[in-house]
Parts: C-alpha cells; sequence; structure tokens
C-alpha cells in the first residue's frame, strides 16, 4: 500500500515510517524542513516538502503522491508544555487540527483516496462519575465547559474528528506518549524538571492517565490501515494510572527526586486550571475496542513494564 503520512518526522511519525516499511508499505512522508526530507529518504521513505497549512501545496503533494491510504501525525506540541500558556502553546497544533485536517482531506478528495486515519487524543471526554474509564461511545467534552484557556484545543479536536469521520476515515484517541523521542522518556524534558523538582504532585493527584508506548501507537497505527471507517479507536495501554502514582515511578525511573506535593489551592497561580484538570480531574480510557478490532498486541500492557524498560 501506497502510505501518504503527514507528520512523518514527528514522535510518533519517526517509528511509523520504519514500521510501515518493515510491513511491506511504500511511504511517501511530508514535512516542512528540507533538512528531514533527507532523513526520510536514508530511512527509506519517498520525501515531499510542503507545509500542511498551505491548501494549494498540500492539495498537490497528495495529488502527485497517488496514495492508497493518508496518515494524519500532523501536531507541533512544545517539549514541554506550560500548562499557564496552554492557549499561546498550541496555536499551531490546533490550527493543523482543523486547517492542515481539512487541506489534507480536500488533497484526499481530489486524489480519490478513501482511507484516512488521524490523531486525536483519549483526554479530551467529558467528565463522569469518578472513577470512569471512557470508551469510544462516550462524548468528548463540551468546549464551552472548560477551561477558557483550552477552550480552543478542545473545539479543534472536534473539528477534526467531525471531519475525518465525515470521510469515512479513522480516528485514532492516543493516550499519553511515552518513549524515546517524548517528553516523557529518559532524557525527556519531564524527566530533567523532575531532576530539578519542578513537577509537584498537584492536590491528590487523583486524576488518571491513561499511556501508550510511542512504538505501541505506531504499531496500532499500522493495524489500522486493515480497517474500514468510519471508526474511532482509543489507543492506550491496558492500566489507567493515577498521577499520584505514575509520577514518583517515572522519577524513580528515570534518577530523579520523589516530586514534592503541593495542595490544589495553593499551586492555582503556578498549573493554571489546565494543569489543575490534568493532576487532579483528567479520567482515563479503554483500549479493549482497538486491541480487539485491530488484532493489535500491545508491546508494554502496562506503562510499569514501558518505564521500566521502554524510556529510551
Amino acid at each position: 500500500m501506497r502510505v501518504f503520512l503527514a507528520g512523518a518526522t514527528g514522535a510518533i511519525g519517526r517509528p511509523l515510517v520504519e514500521l510501515l516499511l518493515r510491513d511491506g508499505h511504500e511511504v511517501i512522508g511530508m514535512t516542512r524542513s528540507p533538512q528531514r526530507a533527507g532523513e526520510l529518504q536514508a530511512a527509506g521513505a519517498q520525501a515531499v516538502v510542503a507545509d500542511a497549512l498551505h491548501r494549494d501545496a498540500t492539495v498537490a503533494a497528495v495529488r502527485e503522491a497517488r496514495p492508497d491510504a493518508i496518515v494524519h501525525q500532523l501536531t507541533a506540541i512544545p517539549a514541554l508544555i506550560d500548562p499557564r500558556r496552554i492557549e499561546r502553546d498550541f496555536v499551531l497544533t490546533d490550527r493543523l487540527r482543523t486547517e492542515g485536517t481539512a487541506n489534507l482531506l480536500a488533497g484526499a478528495r481530489e486524489a480519490g483516496v478513501r482511507r484516512v486515519i488521524a490523531q486525536s487524543i483519549a483526554f479530551i471526554y467529558a467528565q463522569g462519575p469518578p472513577g470512569t474509564v471512557h470508551v469510544e461511545s462516550d462524548p468528548l467534552v463540551d468546549p464551552e465547559q472548560v477551561p477558557r484557556s483550552f477552550r480552543r484545543t478542545a473545539g479543534a479536536v472536534a473539528e477534526l474528528e467531525r471531519a475525518v469521520l465525515g470521510a469515512s476515515g479513522i480516528v485514532l484517541r492516543y493516550g499519553y506518549f511515552y518513549g524515546p523521542g517524548n517528553s516523557i522518556a529518559r532524557a525527556g524534558t519531564m524527566a530533567q524538571a523532575l531532576r530539578k523538582r519542578r513537577v509537584p504532585i498537584v492536590g491528590p493527584g487523583s486524576g488518571v492517565w491513561s499511556f501508550i508506548h510511542v512504538w505501541d501507537a505506531a504499531r496500532a497505527t499500522v493495524a489500522a490501515l486493515r480497517r474500514e471507517g468510519p471508526a474511532v479507536y482509543n489507543i492506550v495501554d491496558e492500566q489507567p494510572v493515577p498521577v499520584a502514582e505514575w509520577l514518583p515511578a517515572f522519577a524513580q525511573a528515570v534518577g530523579a527526586p520523589r516530586p514534592l506535593k503541593i495542595p490544589t489551592l495553593l499551586a492555582r497561580p503556578l498549573a493554571g486550571p489546565y494543569g489543575i484538570q490534568t493532576m487532579v480531574h483528567v479520567q482515563g480510557a479503554d483500549g479493549a475496542l482497538a486491541r480487539r478490532e485491530l488484532g493489535w498486541e500491545l508491546r508494554y500492557p502496562s506503562w510499569r513494564e514501558g518505564f521500566r524498560d521502554g524510556l529510551g
């Protein structure tokens, strides 16, 4: 299969290129950087230099590639997110989720591509009762019901999903990435911040995270190429975990001191509403549907194994 991969040099793009090639697919990787185009070619992929926010260039790139499938992994997320400045830090990613998605789908229509897979997130569900672990049929958060700093991002995710599903595509709601090339890695920015004791546990640390190792996420994406849409899958491991449990374990795994604890009220000026949400209120997701329907097996079924053996 000829696969047009937008975001081919990102955190998940790199392992995805390798796995697609290993699985016998032809890969046409799109990047904005001529230097990274060279890296793609050295890895064995074809490369096209184009800006996903430029509609004509994106449509032309897809048309000329003549792919059988488009995989949309476009983001521009900072290496270490400042929760107080989430609105500023996600400007480009939100545009890629809205304008970039629209441009790729326009290219798909012009090139006659019917198979589209796009990246979404598994921590965007509307808040359920305490202890809820969300399945794909649960509603996404209402952008008007989230902190103001996160409204545009919530709206962008919802717009991406509507557009892709409307084109009979597949939406993959990934959990929090960890592993080489990510902030949650042995050499990542989260580890560096923990070593400086700059990432505390806020309040009870009751926010529940669903993780996914970046290579397991890439394996799920390759498996999704065999499915027809429209469909939505949570791409997460089998063990949702509260912050109060995973953050000390990650600190120990990377040789950082145990995180400090800060009361929620004192943390508000430092973490902002979004930071409080991720530390105290966020809820996990269930990936059973993807494992069942995609025939997807995780190398790291639990973040515990991944933190021990897969941080790079």
